[in-house]
């Protein structure tokens, strides 16, 4: 079942890109840095709030499509009735992506990586993140993801982004 909602997920964005024919309103081949703070919810116990920062580099192709490479760290903060039986969690990922615009603002984006956790014993986990989001034209960027650390079944959020981008083509 969770690979069928993978495939279907990986084929939904591959066809969403093919679909796009709208150009978005940024400079093509543009460089962009993004820095944002991430605040979400774990979907599974023992986890609940997910706090986190990343900073994201974009490249921007001919037309609506968008290359990204993203860092950061995120913590995933015990339920206090988890509190005796659970530890915390912190990862570093690093994912790369495609992002697409579907009109001058609204985009969707896709990005796959490595999550390497940084506690003692921490393993390096698969991660995956769709997400959507709104692109103002003042570099304020505030969007909504799903992230997904498949190693260790806890750890995936719903989160809010807010992030601001610098053009770096200027």
């Amino acid at each position: 079942m969770k690979k069928t909602i993978k495939l279907l997920t990986a084929a939904s964005a591959i066809a969403l890109l093919f679909s796009v024919t709208e150009t978005k309103a940024q400079d093509s081949q543009a460089w962009r840095l993004g820095v944002g703070l991430n605040g979400g919810v774990g979907t599974k116990d023992p986890y609940g709030f997910v706090l986190g920062g990343d900073v994201k580099l974009q490249k921007d192709l001919a037309g609506p499509v968008s290359l990204t490479l993203a860092s950061g760290f995120n913590h995933f903060f015990v339920k206090d009735e988890f509190d005796n039986v659970a530890d915390p969690y912190n990862v570093v990922p690093l994912k790369a992506g495609v992002k697409a615009f579907l009109n001058k603002n609204f985009y969707v984006s896709g990005e796959l990586g490595a999550g390497f956790g940084t506690d003692e014993g921490g393993e390096t986990s698969f991660v995956w993140s769709p997400s959507i989001g709104w692109a103002f034209t003042n570099g304020l960027d505030i969007g909504v993801k799903y992230e997904d650390y498949t190693k260790y079944d806890p750890t995936k959020q719903v989160a809010l982004r807010i992030a601001y981008g610098f053009n770096l083509s200027k």
